[in-house]
This record gives structure tokens, sequence and C-alpha cells, in this order.
């Protein structure tokens, strides 16, 4: 069956005059003259080929042409009011899906009030939360896989934006019966012989590079043991006895009896994660959580 060409306006001038059943009246609910009324009736006339109303003085009714016609004009304008509705919605971005990747650290820090706030202002977004480290983000950002990355230490990359939005310190993470554990300060010399539990630099270069040069500023190259890929388990490996780490200070949230986290000396370096998103994407729901992002207290 072929779609006939019928205008909006000829179904919306047929369904109220279908309530009215007067030509007057129906004219003044669309806010146009009789005459226009009558050619737009007329030429929906043509298109079905048979009347749609009888005329008579002072009466007019549906025919039985007319009749058949009304539900069907009805559901298209309900389903174009509808598509409408949503379009709009969609291009203020308040509905449709937003893909995000974060990194696990955060899920201790301000992802949650972050994701609450957002989901409080645009209720009708659909979130899709991805657990990534930071070279992962930044794949997924090139290759259109999420919409924003959180991460820590986002690389210069072309075509990406970044805004950083929380600094912390590094701290130590020592386990409860290490001889430091006891010092409410610890000084970065005291770990020189200890076997470190990093992150594997390929998982976040630039924040595993900021731990061996704050090592390195306080005189010693540190003696890589274990890796992991999530600041959980690097705390979990230290709580077995595996070595020592240097951490962000929101790593402090995780807790396990085992472990112990001290302030470093010296602490200068600081390590900041950042909202990650392609530069030239024009995703209005992208430019809302940004936007909320920047107003949460």
């Amino acid at each position: 069956m072929e779609r006939p060409e019928l205008g909006l306006q000829q179904l919306h001038a047929f369904a109220i005059l279908a309530e009215e059943l007067h030509f007057g009246r129906a004219a003044e609910r669309l806010g146009i003259a009789q005459p226009p009324l009558s050619q737009q009736i007329r030429r929906l006339e043509v298109k079905v080929g048979h009347p749609l109303f009888t005329r008579g003085p002072g009466r007019v009714t549906l025919t039985p042409a007319g009749h058949e016609l009304l539900p069907a004009a009805r559901r298209a304008l309900d389903e174009v009011a509808i598509g409408l509705d949503a379009a709009r919605r969609t291009g203020n971005g308040e509905t449709g899906r937003l893909r995000i990747g974060f990194s696990a650290s955060l899920a201790l820090t301000l992802l949650p009030g972050l994701l609450r706030g957002y989901r409080d202002r645009y209720p009708g977004v659909d979130m899709e939360i991805r657990e990534m480290t930071t070279a992962p983000q930044v794949t997924a950002l090139r290759e259109h896989v999420i919409d924003i990355g959180l991460l820590r230490e986002p690389p210069d990359e072309p075509g990406l934006a970044t805004e950083t939005i929380l600094s912390e310190e590094f701290v130590a993470i020592l386990p409860t019966a290490h001889p430091l554990a006891g010092q409410r300060i610890v000084s970065l010399k005291a770990l020189a012989d200890e076997p470190f539990v990093l992150l594997p630099r390929s998982a976040g270069p630039t924040v595993h590079d900021q731990i061996l040069d704050v090592c390195r500023s306080a005189g010693f190259e540190p003696r890589l043991g274990q890796h992991a890929v999530e600041w959980q388990t690097v705390s979990a490996l230290v709580e077995a006895g595996l070595g020592v780490s240097l951490a962000p200070a929101s790593i402090r949230r995780i807790r396990l009896k085992g472990i112990a986290y001290r302030r470093i000396e010296p602490n200068t370096a600081r390590t900041t994660v950042a909202m990650t998103w392609r530069r030239d994407d024009q995703n209005p729901l992208v430019s809302r959580f940004l936007a909320a992002a920047r107003n949460l207290p």
C-alpha cells in the first residue's frame, strides 16, 4: 500500500471539523477564516476520492468515509505530536542514551554524587556506565564507544577536550603489620627498599609515571613487584603482604582490615580527575552532563 501524501494541516482541520460539525466554530478554533477551512477539507476529499462530510443548511455530518478516516487521522496527529515532543526532548538533552566510562577509584569519591545529580535533573536519560581504566577510556572515546570519560590524568590527545573536576594528593598503602604503619606521616625514603604494587603503565600511563616520579624525587627508584589493574586490587595485594603502594587519597575509602593509609613526606605531587569528551561532539546529552557536573556543589 502506497503512503498517501496528506498534509498535517488538512488532517488537523478535518479532525477539528469532525468534533465541531460546524464550519464557523471549527474555523474559529483553528484561527482561520471559513473559506480556507473549506478549501483544506475539499483538498482532503479529493485525495480520499469521496466526500467526508455532508453539508446542509446549518447542519454538517460525517459521511461513512469520514467516520472511517477519523480514528486514523487522530492517531496520526497523536503520533506526530508524540514524535515532535520526543525529538524536542532529545534535542534538549532530556532523553536518549549517554555512555559514560569511569575509573574504578571514582566510585569512592565523586561518581555517586555526580550520577545522582545528573539523574535528578534528567530522569529520562538512560545512562550506560562502564568501568574502565584511563587508556581504554581514551580508546573508547576515539572509537565512539563512550561519550564521556571520567578518568585520571587524561593524556593530551588530539580531538579530545578535558576539564579537571578533582585534584587530590597521594597516600601510602601499607600492611597494618608494617613498622611504618604506626606513624601518622611516612617518609618516602623509608620505602626505598620495599617492593611496590602498582597499576601497569598500560592502564594509566600518566598516574603510573607520577608515582615513579614521586619516588625518584625522594631519591630512589621504586622496586616494582606485583601489578593490578584496579586500586581495590592493589590494596588487596598490599594487605596480602606483597608490597606497599602509593595511591590517590580517595583510596582510603576502601576499608580493608589489614591495610593502613598514611600521608607521605614530601607531599608535593597531586593526581587529577577530569571529564573528557570528543571536542567535536554535538550530542546535547554530553553538554547537559558537563553543565550538570559543573553545577554540583
